[in-house]
């Protein structure tokens, strides 16, 4: 097998895989917040990224060729569209759960709309909304070894080259190297979640607001 080759594809997988998902993220985080804040939005949108989920990646990456040619560009966007699918239900959820008293006291404590948002009801979303993104960012990374069959570099240059010269291991290494792929960026984000959210990590714990700096606490429940 051809090691450096391998890495650098390897790498390939893993930008196409990671990049749609954060742009998804940007995409979504807004998006949720306008569907929580009018409801009726939230259905047409539900229906909108169920509808894209539902096309085949192939097909979305043969329609945007003569558009954007063979490139990285036509893999992103229909794994950004894909992504949407997860996080948009994941950030509206993660808002939604957020416990109405806390709201309350933010407002009581002269929070207003956006600054209770950014301080208070974002942060409380975090673990829903880091859930989602783990599911879309494995997903991404699976979904990016398809590429190869347009002729953009990714992981699944070694599913057909293995196939083609009947060497399985060159088949296995590449089923491998998606895993760890995926388990890495898992882990990341679980690391992550652990850090933007240290009160998580108390037991029977509850969120209040901390009314000198605005910033969330957690109390150990009596």
């Amino acid at each position: 097998m051809n090691w450096p080759q391998f890495w650098q594809y390897t790498a390939a997988n893993a930008l196409l895989g990671i990049v749609p998902a954060v742009v998804g993220l940007a995409i979504s985080v807004p998006l949720g917040i306008a569907c929580v804040r009018w409801r009726w939005l939230y259905g047409p949108v539900l229906s909108a990224t169920s509808v894209i989920y539902a096309i085949p990646s192939l097909a979305l990456f043969v329609v945007l060729i003569p558009s954007t040619g063979l490139g990285n560009l036509t893999v992103i966007i229909p794994l950004t569209l894909f992504s949407l699918c997860v996080l948009v239900p994941n950030v509206v959820d993660g808002l939604r759960s957020v416990p109405e008293p806390v709201r309350q006291a933010a407002t009581a404590m002269g929070f207003g709309t956006v600054r209770r948002l950014v301080r208070v009801e974002l942060p409380l979303a975090v673990p829903i909304v880091i859930a989602g993104l783990r599911v879309a960012v494995v997903s991404s990374i699976s979904l990016a070894s398809v590429s190869t069959l347009i002729g953009v570099a990714s992981l699944g240059y070694f599913f057909i080259d293995g196939l083609q010269r009947d060497f399985s291991e060159e088949i296995y290494a590449a089923i491998v190297a998606v895993i760890v792929l995926a388990l890495g960026c898992d882990l990341i984000l679980v690391l992550a979640r652990r850090l933007l959210t240290p009160w998580s990590r108390k037991q029977g714990g509850r969120a209040t607001i901390n009314a000198e700096g605005g910033q969330l606490l957690q109390e150990q429940a009596i």
